[in-house]
């Protein structure tokens, strides 16, 4: 087993990487397993929409941050040698210590949503997060999330994304997030003024070609909580086949 400050340098080295880095994100202990093992796999990403709906709370800091760091510690005990990088919401009102819990518990990397809070309130979270980083004594991968394109005028997020990314990497964020449906020339623009691997995207329906955030020097593209989506949209429809008289797949495999 290599040691957590290993971890959180290969995790570093990942980003920075000319490949774009590709996380599928998992939420409890099987599926951080099924996904360490599947060839390919070069780190995990857990969910905090995932992980809060598996243990029964909505999304938004609604589960207690004790429940949300266990879930956390399983995944990290199951990924092996496989760095892990936490979605933390918006630090739970704690973003220091917050960052600083799920390091004991072994991810080497975290989420940290801004929320459109104002920028200076925002900076401070970052520079909290950071520094709680830097007192573990690892290269903490701290991806800095913006909201810009979830809860502003659309004809306004692309410079209010800018100017956050800008302040949040400035304050050492190692990377900078931006979910939403962006464009080429969104990402293109981003890219551009941040900085090639620094900028992190979602992949969601209609989003733009990996091979096409590879060729505009994105960092890294997960899939938040697609990836929970996609194994129960195949539950439901194992529960429509079997109520409809049919039954498992033919292509299904023993995973567990």
């Amino acid at each position: 087993m290599i040691s957590t400050a290993e971890k959180a340098t290969l995790l570093q080295e990942l980003h920075a990487a000319p490949e774009l880095l590709l996380v599928v994100n998992v939420w409890d202990a099987i599926t951080a397993k099924v996904v360490a093992e599947t060839p390919g796999t070069k780190a995990l990403a857990t969910p905090s929409h995932g992980i809060a709906a598996s243990r029964g709370y909505p999304d938004g800091e609604k589960i207690p941050r004790d429940e949300m760091i266990a879930e956390v510690a399983l995944i990290v005990r199951n990924a092996g040698d496989l760095p892990v990088t936490a979605d933390l919401e918006a630090g739970y009102g704690d973003p220091g210590g917050t960052v600083a819990r799920a390091i004991e518990a072994g991810a080497v990397g975290a989420n940290l949503e801004d929320r459109m809070k104002p920028l200076g309130e925002a900076v401070k979270a970052v520079e909290a997060a950071v520094a709680a980083a830097r007192s573990a004594g690892i290269d903490f991968v701290l991806n800095a999330r913006t909201d810009a394109f979830l809860k502003t005028d659309p004809d306004t997020a692309l410079a209010e994304a800018i100017t956050r990314g800008r302040a949040y990497l400035d304050a050492g964020a190692s990377n900078f997030f931006v979910p939403g449906k962006l464009d080429e020339s969104q990402v293109a623009r981003l890219v551009e003024e941040l900085g090639e691997r620094k900028v992190n995207l979602i992949g969601i329906p209609g989003s733009i070609s990996l091979a096409r955030a590879q060729e505009l020097g994105v960092s890294r593209v997960s899939y938040g909580p697609w990836s929970q989506n996609v194994a129960l949209t195949a539950l439901a429809k194992l529960a429509e086949d079997v109520y409809a008289g049919g039954g498992l797949p033919a292509d299904t495999r023993k995973l567990n």
